[in-house]
């Protein structure tokens, strides 16, 4: 069997996450209701909830101005990853962390664009795929599905503690979805294991810099 070069490693790698995620959202929105969970564990739960944000829930931007922020971001990091990839002085590992926020955000764009356009909505009903009546909303504007809950920690302040004794504390609040998670690793694994490749890939666009300005 010949063995994979490298550019084709990391496009599968993006292609299995895309399948996954896309996969694991549409039969989420096909058989539950915004808010119905699933409990697969105590500390593990398949809960339905969308959100117009960035990755967790957190929203910080108006809606249009992120679904095209991620498109330029996504086309960006794909010609860094075309130029970097063949050459024999770039690691696997940086590509493939590389690859894994690409697939990540591509995840999320899907759901933005297209999301709005194809499903009705989930409030009290189960979405359908293509409903006779249109989706509910329109190119742009769809709603990230997340499902990934872990309450690892479900339990209550202290009743001596000031301000928040006795108050309900779970830890980890977010829900997720697998892009998110995906997003998340290869920014981790970046930070932790290839900060040396970052230093280099700086050092480059200011020799480059210097360069064109004598």
């Amino acid at each position: 069997m010949p063995k994979l070069s490298r550019g084709w490693k990391v496009s599968l790698i993006i292609f299995l996450i895309l399948l996954v995620d896309q996969a694991l959202k549409i039969w989420i929105k096909t058989h539950m209701c915004m808010h119905e969970s699933i409990q697969v564990t105590d500390w593990f739960y398949l809960y339905f909830t969308e959100n117009n944000g960035m990755a967790f829930g957190i929203e910080l931007f108006d809606k249009l101005f992120l679904t095209l922020f991620r498109i330029a971001a996504v086309v960006a990091l794909f010609w860094y990853l075309y130029r970097i990839c063949p050459k024999k002085t770039t690691r696997l590992g940086y590509c493939v962390c590389i690859s894994l926020i690409i697939a990540g955000a591509l995840g999320n764009i899907i759901d933005c664009l297209f999301y709005g356009l194809i499903f009705n909505d989930s409030i009290g009903q189960v979405a359908v795929l293509f409903p006779e009546g249109g989706g509910y909303s329109s190119f742009l504007y769809g709603k990230v599905v997340d499902m990934f809950y872990f309450p690892l920690i479900d339990t209550n302040y202290p009743n001596w503690m000031p301000f928040v004794g006795g108050d309900h504390f779970i830890f980890f609040r977010p829900v997720f979805n697998l892009a998110d998670s995906a997003i998340s690793v290869g920014i981790v694994l970046l930070l932790l294991f290839y900060h040396r490749d970052l230093s280099e890939v700086s050092t480059a666009k200011e020799e480059i810099g210097t360069s064109a300005n004598k």
